[in-house]
């Protein structure tokens, strides 16, 4: 690929640079050569945006009542199995983040939690009011020290090479305008929503699902895309553009 640096070919390719396509690079073996990519600036991510926390499993007493509230909030129609992942996983997850150099609010020495929507009781932890950023952040810092790992920005997913029922690479364009074609063993698509279609919206406006249409394209199976979580809060603006996003623990704690 002419625009990747001294013709490297590649393992893996991973659209997208949030929480999500970071996390997964840091467990990547390292004998895996992996090419990120991401449409704008790195900080140009939605997981930036989170203000509010991230939810933990407190102890095994809390655990009938997370899976409870988690249900509630998905009208029961979660997939059980993957709630209970989540849930148990939950402490380990928060462990790796700290090994990353994430800052979880602290009070003599012990993490607090606040209280978000749809949860029962306090079980987020939270960095201020920041928490999107600091755990990005944290993250890039840790996949940028990764000697198999090249981050290219404003590179765009423009299709997927095909062969059969199997994926064989991608089309990308590249920040100079070229468009050329990486092959590559493995594609994972990390790319968030669709949130930037919308005028009025919390979401960075480049984020328009274009690996979600391009899935669907080429006959990948895709579960509940017609589920858009739109952020009920904001800040009342009548500027053009991302509307600011008002954080979850605002109602959480009664407003």
């Amino acid at each position: 690929m002419a625009n990747v640096q001294n013709h490297v070919s590649y393992d893996v390719l991973v659209v997208g640079t949030g929480v999500s396509g970071l996390f997964l690079a840091l467990h990547l073996p390292e004998t895996a050569r992996v090419l990120m990519i991401t449409k704008a600036d790195l900080e140009e991510s939605d997981s930036f945006l989170a203000q509010g926390g991230i939810c933990v499993l407190k102890g095994d007493e809390d655990y009938d009542a997370y899976f409870e509230d988690t249900l509630r909030a998905g009208h029961y129609e979660n997939r059980r199995e993957s709630v209970e992942v989540m849930i148990r996983s939950s402490q380990h997850v928060i462990r790796e983040l700290e090994r990353c150099g994430v800052d979880f609010a602290r009070k003599d020495g012990q993490l607090q939690f606040t209280r978000e929507g749809a949860h029962s009781s306090p079980r987020i932890l939270y960095h201020g009011d920041k928490t999107g950023e600091e755990i990005t952040s944290k993250l890039l810092e840790c996949v940028k020290k990764l000697k198999n790992v090249t981050i290219l920005e404003h590179t765009t997913l423009v299709d997927l090479l095909c062969e059969g029922n199997c994926c064989r690479g991608a089309v990308l364009q590249t920040a100079d305008g070229t468009i050329e074609p990486i092959y590559v063993p493995d594609v994972v698509l990390a790319s968030g929503g669709v949130g930037g279609v919308y005028e009025h919206s919390t979401n960075y406006p480049h984020l328009t699902g274009d690996a979600i249409a391009l899935a669907l394209q080429h006959g990948v199976e895709l579960e509940n895309i017609d589920y858009v979580q739109i952020h009920p809060t904001t800040l009342y603006s009548q500027k053009p553009g991302r509307s600011f996003l008002i954080s979850e623990s605002v109602r959480g704690e009664g407003a």
